[in-house]
């Protein structure tokens, strides 16, 4: 790894890579350390992310290999909400969630729709971000990767290699399950997301993991958790679009828009906000990709 200071800083990469092997994941363990200078010497995890193999699976029909590679991708997860320390890692607070959801109306309403709210559209927002965030801060807390979905995750020896967690922070317990079962660039059916998302849960529960007894009530909590991440991430991609000069994140829009409209929608309390969207997805108002 080369990663220039003052643009990048190597030490949050080392720590979290340690918490990782000592919680038994397959991480990349750092054989040699320059953090002075940005350089690391790391063990390598292979050339095949999860997300090829996963659309690799797709495309074949073959349901049994998808299934192996998600359930291998709970176990890890749930290996890691176990066993890491999250006391040395960042809060993920009140301050950070809100941060993270005033991309939305900065980069994607005012950057990539041209749409300036009007006062009444702003209060709606604030609501559902107070709704969002609050929901959030009640869950229990974990070690959070941050970014646990097929792209950062490799297929290796043991299953799976976990890139990309230098982000990781102390959080909610449902963020990182949110993230894997419906993701950046691969989405499933409902159904599907449900069968994983029990496995995880009764998984979890075995490990005494601090999970609702009523999977109903952990399954809103992961919506809406979800929510708050799509959210955020139609934010980043019309930044990366419109800052950075990569519009090619911005394809995966629709998708976005999708998981976040059908959550605000099933739930009253968050249904203003989908009418909020709803002037704004236009062509990309469709169910999902797949």
């Amino acid at each position: 790894m080369d990663a220039p200071p003052p643009q990048e800083d190597v030490r949050p990469f080392v720590q979290v890579a340690g918490l990782l092997e000592k919680a038994g994941l397959n991480a990349p363990r750092i054989l040699e350390e320059d953090a002075l200078h940005g350089f690391l010497l790391l063990t390598d995890l292979g050339s095949r992310l999860y997300l090829d193999a996963l659309h690799d699976a797709v495309k074949a029909g073959d349901t049994h290999a998808a299934d192996a590679l998600m359930r291998e991708a709970i176990a890890a997860l749930i290996r890691w909400q176990a066993n890491a320390d999250p006391s040395t890692l960042p809060p993920y607070d009140d301050a950070l969630l809100r941060r993270e959801l005033a991309l939305f109306p900065e980069w994607c309403v005012g950057r990539e729709r041209c749409v300036t709210w009007s006062p009444a559209d702003e209060a709606v927002w604030r609501v559902a971000c107070d709704s969002l965030v609050a929901s959030a801060l009640a869950q229990p807390k974990v070690a959070v990767h941050r970014d646990f979905m097929p792209r950062n995750l490799m297929v290796s020896e043991p299953n799976p290699g976990v890139l990309d967690f230098q982000d990781a922070v102390h959080g909610p317990i449902t963020y990182d399950v949110a993230s894997l079962l419906r993701d950046a660039f691969i989405s499933w059916s409902e159904d599907q997301e449900i069968d994983w998302a029990v496995r995880y849960w009764e998984a979890g529960r075995k490990a005494a993991l601090p999970l609702p007894d009523d999977f109903g009530e952990f399954w809103r909590a992961v919506e809406w958790m979800g929510l708050q991440r799509h959210l955020k991430v139609l934010g980043i991609f019309c930044r990366l679009k419109h800052r950075d000069g990569k519009p090619a994140y911005s394809a995966d829009l629709p998708r976005f828009f999708a998981y976040a409209h059908k959550v605000a929608t099933r739930y009253n309390a968050l249904r203003p906000l989908a009418r909020l969207l709803e002037p704004l997805m236009g062509a990309d108002r469709v169910e999902a990709f797949y």
